[in-house]
């Protein structure tokens, strides 16, 4: 069985497409192999020599694990290319093709010394490539969260899509395309510990509004802090102090039932708008509710949302 096999396919968005544009088809051990490559033929497959086929500069994935690569080198000398990559020809350059999806089994046949690899040739354009190359990488889980946040994000600017457009067509929630490009607001250092796994995209998001992200997150890492672990830590860093002579600020160090439903709170309407939402309470009964955005797209939104007749 090779390295690279893939996992089920989404039913919604571009997960069925892709299913079908790859063909949908297990790799079948008793049909007739390939000479090229020696892999199980795949219907409706060709061989294309790899030097005809450049990489997609818009692939999401930018990090490859060179061990993985290794292991799924050996993987194809011993058994093949199982599934074919998806290619569409090349725009500037006749004859020759861009990858679509599948750079990893690509890299891995050149080290494995194939003159040509089994693939499955699509008339797509500059959208369909991206948002098929972001699928094929989601369901495999092979991007990390800033890859992932980067992706979604060229998605909106090169193509001027709304976050519920890039949702749909990736089958994501809106709210999980908002709170993985909120991670593009960090400081690079801590974008960096997200890129290489020292933190996770939930560590993330809890220190992106504190005043100091970058120290936080050098925290989280000595002290090997949960996400929950790290919410707290930065609830309490970011609690205001009780102003002199006011009886309705909280006393230091003092967090009740009602602190702990108002954070909950906030963290479910946070994530249902894809933005930070903090609750302030000023006694049992009242408080203040605020909502921050960083585009005036995400405010028209916003306001969208609260005047939209029932």
């Amino acid at each position: 069985m090779s390295v690279d096999e893939t996992q089920s396919p989404r039913t919604r968005g571009l997960g069925r497409g892709l299913a079908a544009l790859m063909g949908d088809l297990p790799a079948a051990p008793d049909t007739q192999s390939s000479a090229a490559t020696g892999a199980p033929a795949v219907p409706g497959a060709t061989e294309v020599p790899l030097d005809l086929i450049r990489r997609n500069a818009s692939q999401p994935r930018k990090d490859f694990d060179p061990e993985q690569l290794d292991a799924l080198a050996d993987s194809i000398r011993q058994h093949g290319v199982i599934q074919p990559v998806l290619l569409r020809p090349d725009p500037e350059a006749a004859g020759r093709y861009i990858l679509v999806a599948g750079e990893r089994r690509w890299r891995a046949a050149q080290a494995a010394g194939l003159h040509a690899i089994p693939a499955l040739v699509r008339e797509l354009d500059e959208l369909g490539t991206l948002e098929l190359a972001i699928v094929e990488n989601l369901q495999r889980a092979d991007l990390n969260p800033l890859e992932e946040a980067l992706a979604y994000e060229s998605l909106r600017e090169r193509f001027a899509r709304t976050q519920d457009a890039v949702a749909k067509a990736v089958g994501k929630s809106r709210a999980h395309i908002a709170n993985m490009m909120r991670l593009l607001a960090l400081p690079d250092p801590v974008k960096d510990m997200v890129r290489d796994g020292r933190i996770s995209a939930g560590h993330a998001r809890a220190i992106l509004t504190a005043p100091d992200p970058t120290d936080l997150a050098r925290e989280i890492v000595a002290r090997g802090l949960s996400v929950r672990e790290t919410e707290r830590l930065v609830s309490k860093r970011t609690t205001p102090a009780d102003p002199a002579g006011s009886g309705r600020a909280r006393r230091a160090g003092a967090q009740t039932e009602d602190d702990a439903d108002a954070a909950a709170l906030a963290s479910d309407l946070s994530e249902a708008l894809g933005l930070d939402v903090a609750m302030r309470l000023t006694s049992p009964t009242s408080g203040a509710l605020l909502i921050s955005y960083r585009t005036l797209e995400q405010l028209d939104d916003v306001c969208r949302r609260l005047m939209s007749p029932r």
